[in-house]
């Protein structure tokens, strides 16, 4: 992805190694520039983390910072402009493929029971979500970024054709 659609992950206390190895994957995959790994979140080298990466987390660069409001805070400072979170939030989320993202961006992805830390929601400008028809309010945090992922793309590129 060019540099003017430069998108940030910010993972918020992931509990698995195996869901952060699956979206260092991802984070390849869409041409992320990196991924900050938050709290107790798993970041490179880690064998959990590593096995389901498959070389993608020597491949895209990862920090790691004591909380995600501290990563929201210090990447409003590099320059990103817009700064989503992906949470269910009634009345203040929108469906992914429905916001207006910005570049540079970030989507903060939080821990897979708690979600994404109150205090770090407050310093979102935008909150998205996926459509949940189940009786589950949630999914997998790895195929969220997916989904999500690949909505921004998807609208990158219908902008891009006309």
């Amino acid at each position: 992805m060019e540099q003017a659609r430069e998108i940030h992950l910010v993972l918020d206390r992931l509990r698995s190694a195996y869901n952060v190895g699956n979206i260092f994957r991802i984070a390849e995959a869409v041409g992320a520039k990196e991924v900050i790994a938050c709290g107790y979140t798993a970041a490179p080298p880690h064998p959990k983390l590593e096995k389901t990466a498959m070389g993608a987390d020597k491949l895209v660069p990862c920090r790691t910072m004591a909380s995600s409001a501290e990563a929201v805070r210090t990447l409003r400072n590099e320059g990103v402009k817009c700064i989503v979170a992906a949470e269910i939030v009634p009345g203040k989320s929108v469906f992914a493929w429905d916001y207006e993202y910005t570049f540079p961006m970030a989507l903060v992805l939080g821990n897979e029971a708690l979600g994404v830390s109150p205090e770090t929601l407050e310093l979102c400008d935008g909150i998205v979500e996926l459509p949940m028809a189940g009786r589950k309010e949630s999914i997998n945090v790895g195929n969220a970024a997916a989904a999500i992922l690949y909505a921004v793309v998807a609208k990158i590129r219908m902008k891009e054709a006309k």
